[in-house]
């Protein structure tokens, strides 16, 4: 806690030519919340009134032994520990607090352990986002301050040393060849118009990936594999799988997808909606089934882990499990 002997009271009338020792805020309703004076500001004869009116008749000149540092230096070096590449930006210090932005869209990776090792310190505050949340330009992701207006410089050192810094990045997304087998009788004989291929084709470009082929095929194993082939053998980035992911006997996407050579990951996911997604892997090559949700609903399973597969990241069995707690988005 700030201790009485870092800070000389002095009358605002008697100020003149001192530094304000912290940030001084204006607040009009409806108008203005912000900041009306910087610490280290100098006082001036003109800043007499606008202090009175916002009720300041005294201000307090810091006098910051060794050993401590002031609110805004704290959050700083807070930030330049926490803050993990290039994608991020920090703004100056305000009040005391330093917001963490990004700089890109982007997947925002967070350390929960780290947070609340930071949290666990005393007179620190750190709020983030949570992880795995796409971010766009400008997105606030953190914010960090010390609590009081000095803190001891070994807490801010304690920060600066955690393991396996840093707490928070943001990854870019890679531009990824995407190819897509449509699988449905239905659809290869025109009954029925393709609604997969058009959704699928918006939520990749989104972030920057494409369709390089589309291919409709029958519901039958030996031609699902034979068309997951075709797209490896293209050394393509990714293979969707649309359709035929239920559980009905006539659905054979799962089996041709394991058929194909492919290791499953996981064929079913506790999320709703999007249970019956199936994500696999072909050596490097990711090969998802997509359920039937994904045509209609705006947010499936597949939005959850399609933005880090095109982060560069391998999901595994763990990823999947533990999305159920908070997996539950419709009835």
């Amino acid at each position: 806690m700030v201790k009485s002997s870092f800070m000389r009271e002095v009358r605002v009338e008697d100020a003149v030519g001192m530094q304000l020792g912290h940030d001084l805020t204006q607040i009009i309703p409806g108008q203005f919340k912000g900041r009306l004076f910087k610490a280290g500001h100098v006082i001036t004869e003109e800043d007499i009134p606008r202090l009175l009116d916002i009720g300041k008749r005294h201000i307090y000149v810091m006098e910051i032994p060794a050993g401590f540092l002031h609110e805004n230096e704290a959050a700083e070096r807070m930030a330049n520990a926490l803050a993990g590449n290039q994608y991020i930006e920090k703004t100056e210090p305000y009040e005391g607090k330093v917001t963490l932005k990004s700089t890109i869209h982007g997947l925002l990776k967070v350390d929960p352990t780290l947070v609340h090792r930071v949290n666990q310190i005393e007179g620190l505050a750190l709020a983030t986002l949570t992880s795995n949340q796409v971010v766009r330009p400008g997105q606030a992701l953190a914010g960090v301050r010390p609590i009081p207006l000095i803190i001891e410089e070994e807490k801010i050192a304690a920060v600066e040393k955690l393991p396996h810094l840093p707490a928070i990045t943001v990854k870019p997304f890679l531009k990824k060849r995407v190819g897509v087998v449509t699988t449905g009788s239905e659809v290869l004989t025109g009954r029925i118009k393709d609604k997969f291929g058009p959704a699928v084709r918006e939520k990749l470009e989104q972030f920057g990936s494409e369709i390089v082929e589309q291919r409709l095929v029958n519901d039958d194993m030996e031609s699902i594999v034979q068309d997951i082939r075709y797209f490896l053998e293209c050394k393509v980035d990714m293979i969707l799988v649309t359709g035929g992911m239920s559980v009905d006997p006539d659905d054979r996407t799962p089996g041709a997808i394991k058929a194909s050579g492919a290791r499953i990951v996981r064929y079913g996911t506790p999320m709703l909606p999007g249970s019956m997604l199936l994500i696999a892997y072909h050596g490097a090559t990711p090969i998802l089934g997509l359920p039937g949700c994904v045509m209609h609903d705006p947010f499936t399973s597949f939005d959850v882990f399609l933005p880090r597969i095109l982060a560069g990241e391998s999901i595994e069995e763990a990823d999947i499990t533990m999305i159920g707690y908070g997996g539950y988005y419709t009835c």
